[in-house]
């Protein structure tokens, strides 16, 4: 299993850097298979959607689709996955955000009874409470 940064993600989904890019399709597209898949933690997942937010200005359908197709693919191996899906299903529902749905479902897998929160868009989503 090969670990990948968030950079090299980025890179594979915008295809916006001349050099880069086609080194990031060459290691998703060619290196990584169903035996030697690419990690990509939860940390780089949360980064990922921040990014392509933040600097990107992509929609949350946009952003949430490209997730599903990383949780979809063979050669990947995704951290916490289910949890991850779940965020994304909050995103898609416009329940909350993305990184607050992860961090209550998360929360939840580790066994706490709630999440208390300063965020109030949070509290469209299971588990928050306000502090």
């Amino acid at each position: 299993m090969i670990g990948l940064d968030t950079n090299v993600l980025i890179r594979y989904l915008a295809q916006d850097d001349p050099v880069q890019s086609p080194k990031a399709t060459e290691i998703i597209e060619k290196r990584l298979t169903e035996q030697d898949p690419g990690f990509i933690s939860v940390m780089a997942i949360a980064e990922m959607m921040w990014v392509l937010e933040r600097v990107y200005q992509l929609p949350n359908m946009d952003i949430a689709t490209a997730i599903e197709r990383m949780l979809q693919a063979d050669v990947f191996v995704v951290e916490n996955e289910q949890e991850v899906f779940a965020a994304v299903i909050a995103l898609k529902e416009e329940h909350g955000p993305f990184a607050d749905a992860l961090i209550g479902e998360l929360g939840a897998k580790a066994g706490c009874t709630s999440t208390i929160t300063f965020h109030r868009k949070a509290l469209r989503l299971p588990g928050f409470e306000l502090a």
